[in-house]
């Protein structure tokens, strides 16, 4: 792995190949504001995007003085995973990171196999990160501004709102993701440049797994064959504009439901036995709508009933603005809210008041 031009150039130095100089300043901006000793984990699957990730890592880390590290999941759902997660290993100590650590994970089956499983692979990614301690240390994901476009498509497919159209954050608590401005192709590039062998998972790949291994490999190239190759650049693009606007909205929502405690008027019985939340509609439908349905969002689960769907709240809403004598609406987790004397309830009928 060598940055430099063979010898048949002498001693001229050409620097790094471009793909591989672009991994790198994505890290490097994207770690630029971390402390000296500050511990970096890279979430590696042994695949192009993460291996690139690791590499890049690996240099920035050292130029910055950060830890680095590694951790990789061990799903268990293929025949061959421990094997595939020790080639990853093995790979990811080539591109320079030799703490690695491989986490093997027992994947449930609550709300699909994919979901399930990543909701496995993060558990066992922040208990690492806990275990090893550090001073605030931070998680790096591989997704690349494809992964971007592909979320954006399919959010538009599924008639979501801006917070999902939006697509994947650059950052989330402290979970980073510096390759949201780098394509797919040059993490491949980069793992060639650098003498990197990386996995290929067969389930990105294959034209009959899931949906968005269908979009990858049929949909994003007809569209980008139809509509040139900025139709991935512009979705990612429109998805960070939104991101700006939707952090926006959900401020104000949060700062009028903080407000909207002083406009509940469940009695003190009730507010006490965890029975029942009132709100004035006449104060709800003075809100903008998008603040006020991302508000009614927020209260009610804030309240148990969720996660919420664009249909639940749109259900909500109309007990706000469209009231026509409508009885209660389910939510989930067995609430419920309804419209009683000018005001919106939201309650759970199971829960009995406590004795006085």
């Amino acid at each position: 792995m060598q940055d430099e031009a063979g010898p048949d150039q002498g001693h001229v130095v050409t620097g790094p190949h471009p793909a591989v100089a672009a991994c790198r300043v994505a890290v490097r901006d994207a770690l630029g504001d971390l402390e000296l000793g500050t511990r970096v984990w890279v979430a590696c699957s042994g695949g192009p995007d993460s291996l690139a990730l690791a590499a890049a890592v690996a240099f920035v880390a050292r130029k910055q003085g950060l830890f680095a590290g590694a951790i990789i999941v061990d799903h268990g759902l293929q025949p061959d995973s421990a094997v595939v997660a020790e080639r990853a290993a093995h790979e990811v100590r080539r591109a320079g990171i030799h703490t690695v650590h491989i986490e093997r994970v027992v994947v449930g089956r609550a709300g699909g196999m994919e979901a399930a499983a990543r909701e496995a692979r993060y558990a066992a990614l922040e208990a690492r990160i806990d275990a090893e301690g550090g001073l605030d240390p931070v998680l790096l994901t591989g997704h690349t501004m494809d992964d971007q476009a592909e979320t954006v498509l399919l959010a538009l497919a599924r008639g979501s709102g801006a917070r999902a159209l939006s697509g994947i954050p650059a950052r989330r608590g402290r979970i980073v993701r510096p390759f949201l401005t780098v394509r797919r192709k040059d993490t491949l590039a980069a793992c060639q440049a650098l003498d990197l062998d990386p996995w290929h998972d067969p389930t990105n790949v294959s034209e009959d797994g899931p949906r968005r291994s269908a979009l990858r490999t049929r949909v994003m190239p007809a569209l980008v064959e139809v509509l040139g190759p900025g139709v991935v650049s512009g979705l990612a693009r429109s998805a960070a504009l939104l991101q700006a606007d939707a952090d926006e909205l959900d401020r104000q929502a949060r700062s009028h439901a903080a407000a909207a405690s002083s406009w509940a008027t469940a009695p003190a019985a009730s507010a006490a036995a965890g029975r029942a939340d009132e709100w004035r509609c006449d104060m709800l439908a003075a809100l903008p709508d998008a603040i006020r349905t991302r508000m009614l969002k927020m209260m009610a689960e804030n309240k148990g009933a969720g996660p919420l769907t664009a249909t639940h709240v749109a259900a909500l809403d109309s007990l706000v603005m469209q009231w026509k004598g409508q009885g209660a609406i389910s939510l989930p987790g067995g609430y419920e809210a309804r419209r009683e004397y000018g005001r919106l309830v939201i309650s759970h009928p199971g829960h009995k008041e406590r004795p006085a």
